[in-house]
């Protein structure tokens, strides 16, 4: 089961397909961030041109922590007038100002439906790495944004101090936080399970491990509630590839198509990976749930299985040790079994198909 997991693994994090050679290359350096920090569960990473919230960036930063295994739905006290201790992000924005990541306003207030600025989230982030009032003489907010350029936390961000921040240009910048390091020398990143790759960028599949749970079978919101070991409301959802609000309808959608959607889960980053099944997507993993009618043997291995063939009439290829095993005589696959799989799908130059098996559920 380890094996298909860790395919299954470096499957999800570029869930979103081998990026195409016409695509630029500052459009596929956006699309690695946009993994790693979705992955890192830090944000969602959905709706990229929504302006983000004081609230919202509290969450942020919070979930960037050491604090954010402990922070609940609920505050025990309410810090500021206009934050009861029932509100959404009640336990973020206090931990965010018991910090001093975040300030509130004259009159006890913190404004958490307020935008977000450049030199609000520029506070935040240098706060997480360590820096601290008395590390920053005269004009704060300007020696602030001075030590944010130095440290290249402005990579890929083209905003002025107290422009507002959306979604894509928070991307930008916890990723550029992943990469930097802390007061005391350590990257940032490294308690998030970051590691750079040569050319300096973080590497997304350091940052999935064994711990994906999946696949499992659900056909209603209460299944995929009660397989999950945490709030569906709290996790980063991606729908057969692609990011989706948590609340969205796509999912019950999903859920009400005939055979239901496989679930892979991720505790750490409360990240969910669903997949309809008998949607067959070109720019991603696909799942299909049907009978075994034939295993495909190579001439040259009467022992070793190359291939199935569904009751859909496809065949899906077997190119790994675990799923060639898995569907041979050695395993407990036969034909007239009925299998739910996870296969990719691509497509050559003549439109020739193949389909490549990376999992399954019997």
């Amino acid at each position: 089961m380890n094996g298909r997991k860790i395919a299954a693994s470096l499957a999800f994090v570029m869930a979103a397909t081998a990026v195409s050679p016409m695509i630029t290359e500052a459009s596929s350096s956006f699309d690695l961030r946009k993994k790693v920090v979705g992955v890192s569960g830090i944000m969602n990473t959905g709706n990229l041109n929504l302006s983000v919230t004081r609230g919202e960036f509290a969450s942020m930063l919070v979930n960037a922590s050491s604090y954010r295994s402990t922070a609940g739905k609920t505050s025990n006290t309410s810090v500021f007038a206009d934050v009861p201790r029932n509100h959404e992000y009640a336990a973020q924005i206090r931990i965010a100002a018991e910090q001093g990541w975040m300030n509130g306003y004259l009159g006890g207030n913190f404004k958490p439906d307020d935008s977000i600025t450049l030199q609000e989230g520029v506070k935040g982030v240098l706060g997480l790495l360590g820096y601290a009032n008395s590390d920053f003489t005269g004009d704060q907010t300007g020696s602030r944004l001075s030590k944010y350029h130095f440290l290249e936390l402005d990579e890929n961000l083209n905003k002025e101090a107290l422009e507002v921040l959306n979604k894509e240009d928070c991307i930008n910048l916890f990723y550029n936080l992943l990469k930097t390091d802390t007061k005391s020398g350590t990257m940032f990143g490294k308690s998030l399970n970051c590691e750079l790759t040569s050319d300096g960028e973080i590497d997304p599949f350091s940052m999935v491990d064994n711990s994906i749970k999946g696949p499992k079978n659900a056909k209603s919101s209460s299944r995929l509630k009660s397989i999950l070991p945490f709030k569906l409301s709290d996790a980063n959802v991606y729908l057969d590839g692609e990011p989706v609000n948590n609340s969205s309808n796509a999912i019950d959608v999903s859920l009400e198509s005939e055979d239901g959607v496989l679930v892979y889960y991720h505790t750490i980053s409360k990240t969910v990976w669903l997949y309809t099944i008998g949607n067959e997507n070109e720019n991603g993993r696909s799942a299909v749930f049907g009978e075994i009618t034939n295993v495909v043997y190579d001439s040259a291995d009467l022992m070793t299985p190359g291939a199935i063939i569904l009751d859909d009439g496809n065949t899906y290829e077997l190119t790994s040790t675990e799923m060639k095993f898995a569907f041979s005589s050695y395993g407990d696959l036969r034909v007239g079994d009925t299998v739910n799989l996870v296969y990719t799908l691509s497509v050559d130059q003549e439109g020739n198909e193949t389909r490549t098996v990376i999992d399954y559920i019997e």
